[in-house]
């Protein structure tokens, strides 16, 4: 169902963004599934107060996460080298008490609360997707097969008491009834503790034309200012932001409650950056819809002009975010006959919607195509490294953020 109210004040929603008739981003298929795929309008608006941009209709989560989910965050090099950065700050930082306890949000399959458990430190994942969930667990990993919200958040302190960090990555901007969740760590967390979540930054995607990171999953795209009031709303504070390079770009959010630490000087100055951009104005978003307009335009124009040539042109990567560019520009098997990634589970599958074949990598050099459309863009530097035998064959690379360019 569509919102025209903003899910965290319930101000107006303005609509900035359509991004047409789309999938489940995650949901790959089988061919005989393909019959009766759930479809829904990939829109998104801005807040008119204040200014959390977010989807116009979200999907329902059991659709999203499921025994079937095809995303590993342990499939990615970069993911695992972040992740255990990521662990090993809050084993030196933060949970350093006689008995620390973590919990995250959305662990997957353990790709960060695998550190913390070699470190002997008590733990828990809640994840609701139960093959990952599973992956975890072979990890030695505790993990709780569940949606987190303050009712999940009540049977977690009552079991294992309150947690000293609560920790999410790529998963909070998923979850619709966010006022849930604050009202959860409210519950959870100690007097001293903090919440800190890694999501795509609002900035990176305006600004770098990512318009491929808005699908189904992403329910929320923070800005600094509006994570700052969404924290206030709820009786929190907002008392840090960093950026770093997960996903092409992201921001670190720490929050604690009012008064307990000292907002650092980087989020002043990237609140201070995003008045100066006007990144949440209305007339920014505007002007962002018409420019995702005109990449699909040029994107369509390229590769038709490639099969006319003769070309042969291949996806490389299949993560969530190629559904929404192969969907929204209609990009089908004529134009590219199938998709490389090298994440078993979505192998021998086709890509949500559009129904490209998902095959191993070692489909991609036999032979080299003379062209690949690099879907999983934000990983460019290290396919690039692992592919030079692509390049040294003749193989050009297609890049589509921030504009359309061959490589």
């Amino acid at each position: 169902m569509e919102e025209t109210t903003c899910r965290v004040c319930g101000a107006a929603v303005l609509e900035f963004a359509d991004l047409g008739d789309q999938p489940t981003a995650n949901g790959f298929l089988l061919p005989e599934e393909v019959a009766g795929e759930f479809r829904f309008r990939l829109a998104v608006g801005a807040c008119t107060r204040c200014r959390l941009v977010q989807l116009v209709t979200v999907v329902p989560q059991e659709l999203r996460y499921h025994a079937g989910y095809r995303y590993h965050a342990s499939g990615s090099a970069s993911h695992r080298d972040h992740f255990a950065a990521d662990a090993r700050h809050f084993l030196e930082a933060e949970l350093t008490g006689p008995d620390p306890f973590i919990v995250e949000i959305g662990c997957n399959d353990g790709v960060m609360l695998g550190t913390i458990a070699a470190a002997g430190v008590r733990h828990l994942g809640v994840e609701p997707s139960g093959n990952v969930a599973d992956i975890a667990r072979e990890k030695g990993i505790r993990v709780l097969s569940a949606f987190f919200d303050e009712e999940c958040a009540a049977a977690v302190r009552a079991e294992h008491g309150p947690a000293d960090v609560v920790f999410g990555a790529n998963t909070i901007c998923h979850i619709a009834h966010i006022d849930s969740v604050f009202r959860g760590l409210d519950t959870l967390l100690t007097p001293g503790g903090v919440f800190v979540f890694e999501e795509p930054y609002l900035e990176t995607i305006v600004s770098g034309m990512a318009f491929d990171q808005i699908y189904d999953e992403h329910v929320y795209y923070f800005s600094v200012a509006s994570v700052r009031a969404m924290a206030e709303r709820f009786g929190f504070e907002l008392v840090d932001a960093e950026r770093i390079a997960m996903h092409g770009g992201e921001v670190r959010y720490t929050i604690a409650r009012p008064g307990a630490r000292v907002p650092s000087a980087r989020l002043a100055g990237l609140l201070a950056e995003e008045e100066a951009s006007k990144l949440n104005e209305p007339a920014t978003l505007a002007e962002f819809g018409r420019n995702v307009a005109r990449i699909r335009d040029d994107l369509m124009t390229l590769l038709r002009q490639l099969r006319a040539d003769g070309k042969r042109v291949v996806g490389y990567g299949a993560p969530g975010k190629s559904s929404t560019v192969t969907n929204y520009c209609g990009i089908g098997t004529d134009l590219v006959p199938f998709v490389c990634d090298s994440t078993p589970a979505k192998q021998g599958r086709l890509l949500p919607g559009s129904h490209l074949p998902v095959r191993p990598p070692a489909d991609f050099a036999d032979p080299y195509p003379d062209y690949a459309l690099l879907f999983a863009w934000n990983h460019a530097e290290e396919i690039m490294a692992k592919e030079q035998a692509f390049r040294e064959a003749g193989g050009k690379w297609i890049r589509f953020v921030p504009d359309v360019e061959v490589i």
